[in-house]
């Protein structure tokens, strides 16, 4: 299955591993994202910022591009998801955005119905491609690994597509099918601060600490948001001295927990990119404990 895919800035900058790792966990799943040729910036967070209709024009020239390749784009950000994901809504909402849209697409002579289905890369492997499939193609199990799931404040708010706004599951269903455990975690749809930390840093470390604090007992924090897993990992020797205990806990992209998982190689996770150690995932679970669960 082909995948019609909009990697975004981060992914080919500093959130790289996690480009790589979901190429490589959807080739493994015999699925294949195809990347949107000349593809631009969905605008962030500083589009909106400097005009509405700009933040709108940026994710809509990549979603006119992506509608002559199929009928659905998927985003692994989930500020693209999310900035992708509004252009339909806005255009469902106010009809005259439409003609304004179309005068400037058609500057590069492009069109956009706004009829594209945008999704988020969790939603198809949670959903199309299944749990039980992602399960099967497991190597080894994370027996004894508690996980804190972490999805973040854009994947599944305001728009919730595929999920709960306020307890989503899919990504706690996938780690459960490879053998970990999910601890409670009442903050896993909480904000990280997002770009704070450049303006009120104050304010952003305490929103990680936020974050953090309830997973002191969890082996690993996994996400599915580059900028949520930045802000969780670069900044844990300030929140270390807020919360008054050490704090090393590995930050994974949920692509590279699964391909841990499917044993895949560490040019496929590039996990050395960390600034956390997730060594002790790596050496979890066995080809014994895959047997033994089938």
């Amino acid at each position: 299955m082909k995948y019609t895919y909009f990697p975004g800035c981060s992914l080919l900058n500093t959130a790289k591993e996690y480009d790589v790792s979901a190429r490589a966990v959807m080739r493994e799943l015999d699925s294949e994202l195809v990347e949107i040729p000349d593809w631009n910036c969905c605008g962030a967070t500083a589009a909106d910022v400097v005009s509405y209709l700009l933040s709108l024009f940026l994710p809509a020239r990549n979603l006119a591009m992506a509608e002559g390749m199929g009928q659905e784009v998927v985003a692994t950000c989930s500020s693209c998801f999310l900035n992708l994901y509004r252009v339909n809504k806005h255009l469902e909402q106010n009809p005259e955005l439409k003609g304004q849209l179309d005068i400037v697409l058609a500057e590069a002579g492009l069109s956009y119905s706004g009829n594209l289905r945008v999704r988020h890369l969790l939603d198809v492997i949670a959903n199309d491609i299944g749990v039980k499939a992602v399960a099967k193609r497991a190597k080894r199990r994370f027996a004894g690994i508690k996980v804190a799931p972490y999805y973040g404040c854009q994947v599944v708010r305001p728009y919730a597509e595929f999920d709960g706004p306020d307890l989503p599951m899919s990504m706690d269903r996938l780690i459960a099918a490879l053998g970990a455990e999910t601890i409670p975690y009442p903050v896993k749809t909480r904000c990280c601060g997002g770009v704070l930390m450049t303006t009120q840093k104050s304010i952003g470390v305490k929103l990680v600490a936020d974050i953090l604090e309830p997973a002191r007992e969890a082996d690993c924090v996994v996400t599915v948001c580059p900028l949520c897993q930045l802000n969780l990992e670069a900044y844990q020797r300030e929140v270390a001295g807020k919360l008054g205990w050490p704090v090393r806990l590995p930050i994974l992209y949920f692509t590279q927990f699964i391909g841990l998982a499917f044993g895949l190689p560490e040019k496929d996770l590039q996990l050395s990119s960390h600034l956390v150690s997730a060594e002790k995932l790596r050496i979890a679970g066995s080809r014994e404990q895959v047997a033994e669960s089938r």
